[in-house]
C-alpha cells in the first residue's frame, strides 16, 4: 500500500484570488456549520451529569453517567456513515450541495434534543429518543468537517492554512459560548431549575444558527478549484485502490488534536467528579480555554502558509505529550480554580496550535478529486475511535484502576501515535 509522493496542488496557483469580502462571506458560511455541530457536543458532554439522571437514571451514579456519555459515543458510530454518503456526495455534485444537507440534519437532530421528554415522563423512550437525535446528528456532521476544510481552502487555495484554520476557530467560539452558558446556569439556578428546564436552554439557542447557516450557504458558490478540477465518478473506490495511505496518515495526525479537543469538553465532569470543584468554576475555566482556541488558530494558520505545516505541529504535540502527566498531577495535588484554569489554557493554546494548522495539512494530503471524502472519512474515523468514546474511556479507566492521573496516559497515547504520523507523512507525501 503506497503512495507516490505529492506536493502541494499545482492547480492552486492558476486559481484566481477572491475578494475580502468573497472570503469573510465563505468563512462565515463554512464555520456556522461547524460551529452549531461543535456547540451541541460541547453543551451535551457540559451537561453529561444532568442528562444522565434525566435520561440513563440507576441507582449507582457513576453507571448513569457512563450510559450517558455511552450514548454520546455511540452516536459517533454513524458518522463514517455520513463521512461516505455526503463525503462523496460533495466530490461528485459540490461542496456547497452537501454542506446544505448538513445544516438541515443537524438542525432537526438538536432540535428533538431541546424538546426531548424526560425517561420520568415517557419511560425507556427517553433515552431511544435522545439517541436517535445523537444519531441523526452524527450522520450529519459526518461529512461536514470534510465538505467545510474543502470548501475553505479550494475558495483562497493561496492561503490554505489562514482559510482552514476557521475549522477549530468556530470550534473555540462555541467552546467558549457552551461553557458560558454552563457557568451562567449552574451559577444561577438550582439543581432542581437546571434539571427541569434550564439545561434545555443551550440547545434552544443552538437552533438560531442553523436557519441563518442555511441562508448563508444558499448565498455561496464552490471554490474555482473544484470547479476547474477533473471530477471522480468514484471518489470512494479511489480512494479505497489508491489512497489507503493518505487516509491512514491523516487519521494519525488527527489523534491528538481529537482527544484533546474531547478532554476539555469532559474537563468540567471531571472537576466536579474527580476533584470536588464546583461546576461553575470548572466552567469559568474552560471558557478561559475556548477564548484561546477561538483567537489563537487563525494566527498559526496564517503563519504556517509562511513556513510549512509540519514543524509547528510536531512542536505542539511534543509539549503536548511532554507535559500531559505533569499538568494533571499539580491539578490533583492542588485543586482549585485557579490551578484548573491554567492548566487548561496550557492545553488550549498547544491544541490551538497543532489545530489550527491540522485542516491545511490534511487537505494538502488529498487531491482536488477525493478531498472531501478523504478529509470526512479520516476525520470521522478518527473523532469516532479516539474522540467520541474517549470521555467514556477516561471514566472507565478512572474507575478500573483508582488512578485520577489516567486522563494523561490518554492524551501522551494519543501524542506519540500523531508525531509518529507527522513523520511519516514527511516521509511519504513530500509534505512539509
Amino acid at each position: 500500500m503506497s503512495s507516490p509522493a505529492i506536493s502541494r496542488p499545482s492547480l492552486a496557483a492558476d486559481v484566481p484570488e477572491r475578494s475580502d469580502a468573497q472570503i469573510r462571506r465563505v468563512i462565515i458560511a463554512a464555520s456556522l456549520g461547524n460551529a452549531l455541530e461543535w456547540f451541541d457536543l460541547v453543551v451535551y458532554g457540559f451537561f453529561a451529569a444532568t442528562i444522565s439522571r434525566l435520561f440513563f437514571p440507576s441507582t449507582d451514579e457513576t453507571v448513569s453517567l457512563m450510559l450517558a456519555l455511552g450514548t454520546f459515543g455511540v452516536s459517533y458510530l454513524i458518522r463514517p456513515v455520513g463521512a461516505l454518503v455526503l463525503g462523496a456526495y460533495a466530490d461528485r455534485v459540490g461542496r456547497k450541495a452537501a454542506l446544505l444537507a448538513s445544516i438541515v440534519l443537524m438542525t432537526i437532530g438538536t432540535f428533538l434534543i431541546a424538546i426531548m421528554p424526560t425517561y420520568g415522563t415517557i419511560g425507556v423512550w427517553a433515552p431511544i429518543g435522545m439517541l436517535l437525535a445523537r444519531l441523526i446528528q452524527g450522520f450529519s456532521v459526518g461529512g461536514e468537517f470534510g465538505s467545510s476544510t474543502a470548501l475553505l481552502v479550494e475558495t483562497a487555495p493561496q492561503r490554505r492554512g489562514f482559510m482552514s484554520s476557521w475549522q477549530y476557530a468556530s470550534q473555540g467560539l462555541t467552546t467558549l459560548v457552551a461553557a458560558s452558558f454552563g457557568a451562567l446556569l449552574t451559577s444561577l439556578l438550582t439543581t432542581s431549575q437546571l434539571d427541569a428546564w434550564g439545561w434545555r436552554i443551550p440547545f434552544f439557542f443552538g437552533l438560531l444558527i442553523g436557519p441563518i447557516g442555511f441562508y448563508i450557504r444558499r448565498h455561496i458558490d464552490d471554490g474555482q478549484e473544484f470547479k476547474q478540477a477533473i471530477g471522480s465518478r468514484s471518489p470512494l473506490l479511489d480512494l479505497w485502490h489508491e489512497q489507503k495511505l493518505r487516509v491512514l496518515l491523516a487519521v494519525g495526525a488527527l489523534l491528538i488534536s481529537t482527544s484533546v479537543n474531547y478532554l476539555i469538553l469532559y474537563m468540567p465532569t471531571y472537576a466536579v467528579k474527580q476533584l470536588g470543584l464546583p461546576a461553575s468554576s470548572s466552567f469559568a475555566a474552560t471558557m478561559v480555554t475556548g477564548l484561546a482556541l477561538t483567537i489563537l488558530p487563525p494566527f498559526i494558520g496564517h503563519w504556517s502558509d509562511r513556513v510549512g505545516r509540519l514543524r509547528i505541529m510536531a512542536f505542539a504535540g511534543s509539549l503536548m505529550m511532554l507535559t500531559a502527566y505533569p499538568a494533571f498531577l499539580v491539578l490533583n495535588g492542588h485543586a482549585s480554580f485557579t490551578v484548573m484554569m491554567l492548566m487548561m489554557v496550557w492545553l488550549g493554546a498547544l491544541k490551538a496550535c497543532y489545530s489550527g494548522v491540522l485542516p491545511a495539512l490534511m487537505s494538502e494530503i488529498f487531491p482536488t478529486e477525493t478531498r472531501a471524502s478523504g478529509l470526512s472519512i479520516s476525520y470521522n474515523i478518527a473523532v469516532t475511535i479516539f474522540g467520541g468514546f474517549a470521555p467514556l474511556i477516561i471514566t472507565w479507566l478512572i474507575t478500573a484502576t483508582g488512578d485520577k492521573l489516567a486522563p494523561s496516559y490518554y492524551l501522551i497515547g494519543c501524542a506519540f501515535a500523531s508525531l509518529i504520523a507527522l513523520l511519516a507523512i514527511r516521509k511519504h507525501l513530500a509534505l512539509k
